[in-house]
């Protein structure tokens, strides 16, 4: 198009696409592991991996995202819940609020878990400070199912916060259309119970826990299946859709790593294992689906990795534009002065500039 140029975004780069993965995959297992523990069955190590896992991954992710603030002490304004109400199209914030109530309540639903193992209390340091919220894990089991759902809801809400937050930004064309959140969204679940499974397979090791792991298994082949047909929207989107997204096709479906890293071993490829282990099986075998969860994870943090890395600006935003067609219009069929008098101050200033 006359008048634009496009050049890519090299602001939010590898550092905010950890950030995001770890904090759909943090949120994404807390709601996973939380609603197995209440309706599918009792889990309590599920439990304690999940959200334990889920507290060092929202921990290690917010951590990189404050460094990189350019006013360190900004965070005081999103940690106060009244910014919901002072400033609710700020979705940092919303995203900030979610993540911190998320941390709270998976946690104390957590207590009562590690208040009554060993290697828990009797870690050092660790064994202490337990005991002193012996009160609060006994609370806590009377009230389990509401902190859960309390757990739940802000973690959902943190998974959801990933996409929107990319999804405001309107310069980039890649990032800001509606397909941006459900993508990030499926793929935060199926990481999550690729992780689940992992830990399923390598730490906990029961037998009993077949069952839950065949459901994993069958919900991440959907899952997979789903993010796919939305990745096929995506290249649809990019390839014919406006001149930046072209722009961005050309950069993502030129890259090996976008297609062969992203697209086929981190989810064709899975997909298959995963569809070939509900369907006829392994043998017994762990390998092929430990194999498959890995290489979920490894696409899941690529994903995000090349919309960072493909988000092109549209320069000058393509208001600026509008506004001088709309002033050069306007002074074909009036006298200027009478026309910049009747604009508006920025369109006014719009024409002067034209």
């Amino acid at each position: 198009m006359e008048g634009m140029f496009y050049s890519t975004q090299n602001v939010w780069t590898w550092w905010i696409a950890i950030y995001l993965f770890l904090g759909g995959l943090g949120g994404a297992a807390v709601v996973v592991s939380c609603l197995t523990n209440m309706y599918f069955k009792p889990h309590k190590q599920l439990v304690v991996w999940g959200n334990i896992s889920a507290f060092i991954m929202l921990s290690v992710g917010s951590l990189m995202l404050f460094i990189h603030l350019l006013d360190h002490w900004a965070v005081i304004n999103v940690l106060n819940p009244m910014i919901l109400i002072t400033k609710p199209d700020a979705w940092i914030a919303w995203g900030t609020q979610f993540i911190v109530w998320m941390l709270v309540w998976s946690i104390i639903y957590t207590l009562p878990y590690l208040l009554e193992t060993k290697f828990w209390t009797e870690m050092p340091v660790v064994g202490t400070i337990l005991g002193w919220f012996n009160w609060l894990g006994k609370l806590s089991l009377k009230l389990h199912k509401l902190i859960g759902w309390l757990a739940v809801i802000n973690a959902f809400g943190t998974v959801l916060y990933t996409g929107l937050l990319l999804q405001s930004f309107p310069a980039v064309a890649l990032w800001h259309n509606p397909g941006v959140p459900l993508l990030f969204l499926v793929s935060a679940f199926s990481t999550a119970i690729a992780f689940l499974l992992l830990v399923l397979y390598l730490a906990i090791k029961q037998e009993e826990d077949h069952e839950l792991r065949v459901f994993y298994e069958r919900s991440d082949v959907i899952l997979i299946g789903i993010e796919l047909m939305i990745i096929f929207v995506f290249f649809e989107y990019t390839t014919s859709g406006l001149e930046s997204a072209r722009h961005t096709a050309q950069i993502l479906w030129n890259d090996m790593g976008w297609i062969v890293g992203f697209v086929v071993f981190g989810l064709i490829v899975p997909f298959l294992i995963e569809f070939k282990g509900v369907t006829k099986g392994w043998g017994g075998s762990k390998v092929p689906i430990v194999l498959a969860a890995v290489l979920v994870l490894g696409g899941g943090y690529l994903l995000r990795h090349y919309f960072m890395y493909a988000g092109v600006y549209e320069r000058p935003y393509p208001a600026v534009n509008i506004i001088r067609q709309h002033s050069e219009l306007k002074l074909e069929l009036a006298p200027t002065n009478k026309v910049l008098a009747l604009l508006p101050s920025h369109y006014s200033m719009a024409s002067k500039l034209g």
